[in-house]
């Protein structure tokens, strides 16, 4: 091994999204060796090259996927120190008017994805244990209109988080999940690129403004430092207060 493998090794699932680029971008500026994994081959190459990044092409809803990547790049790279699953997707639709097979598919990017990457997990880090990151969402927590399908999947990837914790801890494997409130990503684009729509969802959130990839990023990467060792089974909420705070609260403490 060169002296690069003495870097702390972190693989982004997802990492050609909003927020996985901003992790693996606060990941690589804290000293890790990044590998950044998607199903786009064309945007991984476009990272490669911008980034200097290491990628790996995956599809991790299908079974034995992410577990080959990590085994692949644990040969390659040394042992894994954290993983974050930033796979996701956005259904916003009542759930009279969700169809069996959106339901599905929401379920197949968000919870499959999720437990696929738990299994590897559980397989890959058994020797050396490390920290696994997963995401949810603020309407996991809370009721939000039109959001039942993402609201189920991600209620799910919290309780598979929790329950894992449970599973692997003696092995030092921690698994930790972020829930962040609405985020200015790509995917998000439909819930803010306009004013009106920026402003009804800025008004949401009692802090007053919607959440940054960086804004998430950095929890993230927080979690993912191999100098903290002694948190796992949490759900931590990144949303600005949206889950937490009423608007009544936000008023009531700014008279």
């Amino acid at each position: 091994m060169d002296g690069s493998h003495a870097r702390p090794v972190s693989v982004v699932a997802g990492g050609t999204g909003g927020i996985g680029r901003a992790v693996a971008e606060f990941l690589d500026g804290q000293g890790h060796r990044v590998v950044v994994c998607g199903r786009s081959r064309e945007k991984l190459q476009r990272l490669g090259i911008e980034q200097n990044w290491e990628t790996r092409l995956v599809d991790a809803a299908s079974p034995g996927s992410i577990q080959n990547a990590l085994i692949e790049i644990s040969e390659r790279c040394g042992p894994i120190s954290g993983i974050v699953n930033c796979i996701g997707s956005i259904l916003l639709k009542p759930a009279h008017r969700t169809s069996r097979a959106e339901f599905e598919e929401v379920l197949r990017i968000n919870l499959h994805s999720a437990f696929e990457l738990v299994q590897a997990a559980g397989t890959c880090l058994r020797e050396q244990g490390g920290s696994v990151v997963l995401m949810s969402t603020a309407a996991a927590r809370i009721g939000i209109p039109n959001h039942e399908a993402i609201a189920a999947a991600k209620a799910g990837v919290e309780g598979l988080a929790r329950s894992a914790a449970a599973t692997y801890a003696g092995q030092g494997i921690r698994f930790n999940v972020v829930a962040p409130g609405l985020v200015r990503t790509e995917l998000s684009r439909g819930l803010w690129e306009s004013e009106a729509a920026a402003q009804m969802s800025q008004d949401m959130h009692p802090l007053g403004r919607l959440g940054e990839p960086e804004d998430v990023a950095s929890l993230i990467a927080w979690l993912l430092d191999p100098g903290h060792t002694w948190i796992t089974g949490q759900v931590i909420g990144i949303d600005g207060g949206l889950a937490s705070l009423t608007q009544r609260q936000r008023r009531s403490a700014t008279k």
